[in-house]
C-alpha cells in the first residue's frame, strides 16, 4: 500500500476559520481565535495527545484523537505552527510550543525559507526544509520507513498541499462557533467534491467530523 498524506483532527469555526491573524506567542491561534473554543471536542478526550492528567471522554471524538499517532512515520508542518517567529532565526532557544516532550514521536519537517540546524527533543526530530510540497512530501515518506505522512498544518500549509494534489485524506472537525474572519481552509466544504469523496458524521458534542478521501 502507498504512504498516504493524511491530515488528522485539523479543526475549523462553522465558517470555516482555523487560525486569526497576527500570529504572537501570547496568542499562538492569531488574534480573535480562542483555540479553546476550537479544541474544546478533543481536549476533553481520553486519547488527547497533550493530555497530562488521567480521565476523559470516550466514544467518537475519543476515536479520532487515539487515531492521531497510527500508522505515522513522520509529520509536515509549516513555520508557523512551529512557532511565532518570522524571517531569519533570530532565536535558536526557541523549540517549538511543546516543551521538552513534543507530542508527534516522528521526524518533523518544518517549512521554512531561512535554515536552521535540525534538533532533537525526546523521540521527536524537527528538521528546518525549504523545497516544493512534492519535494518535501518526498524526504518525509522516506524518513517515515514506510509509515503514513501527517500534514499538521496551520491552514495555509495545508491549502498549499491541497493545492498540489497531494493530500490523500482529511479529517476536518467543524467546531460548533463561528470566527467571522481569519485564516481560512475553505468557504465550504462542498469546494473539495470535485477531488474527494466526503461523509459527514455529527458528534453528540458538537462538532461536525468530515472525513475525505480521494477520488
Amino acid at each position: 500500500m502507498d504512504q498516504l498524506l493524511r491530515v488528522q483532527n485539523f479543526t475549523v469555526s462553522r465558517d470555516g476559520v482555523a487560525a486569526g491573524e497576527d500570529q504572537s506567542l501570547e496568542r499562538p491561534f492569531g488574534h480573535d481565535v480562542d483555540p479553546g473554543q476550537l479544541f474544546a471536542w478533543a481536549g476533553a478526550t481520553a486519547n488527547w495527545p497533550n493530555r497530562t492528567e488521567p480521565g476523559g471522554t470516550r466514544g467518537l471524538d475519543d476515536y479520532f484523537t487515539r487515531d492521531f499517532s497510527h500508522n505515522i512515520g513522520a509529520e509536515i508542518m509549516g513555520r508557523n505552527k512551529f512557532g511565532p517567529q518570522r524571517g531569519p532565526w533570530q532565536d535558536h532557544e526557541w523549540q517549538g510550543w511543546w516543551g521538552d516532550e513534543p507530542p508527534f514521536r516522528t521526524p518533523v519537517f518544518v517549512l521554512t525559507h531561512h535554515a536552521r540546524p535540525s534538533f532533537t527533543l525526546s523521540d521527536t526530530t524537527f528538521h528546518f526544509v525549504d523545497g516544493e510540497p512534492a519535494t518535501v512530501l518526498a524526504q518525509a515518506r522516506e524518513a517515515a520507513r514506510g509509515k503514513d505522512v501527517r500534514l499538521g498544518g496551520g491552514v495555509t500549509t495545508v491549502r498549499e498541499f491541497l493545492d498540489a494534489g497531494l493530500v490523500d485524506t482529511l479529517h476536518v472537525a467543524v467546531a460548533p462557533v463561528t470566527l467571522g474572519s481569519g485564516l481560512r481552509l475553505w468557504d465550504s466544504p462542498e469546494q473539495l467534491l470535485d477531488r474527494y469523496h466526503m461523509e459527514v458524521v455529527p458528534s453528540p458534542s458538537g462538532v461536525t467530523h468530515h472525513l475525505f478521501w480521494r477520488r
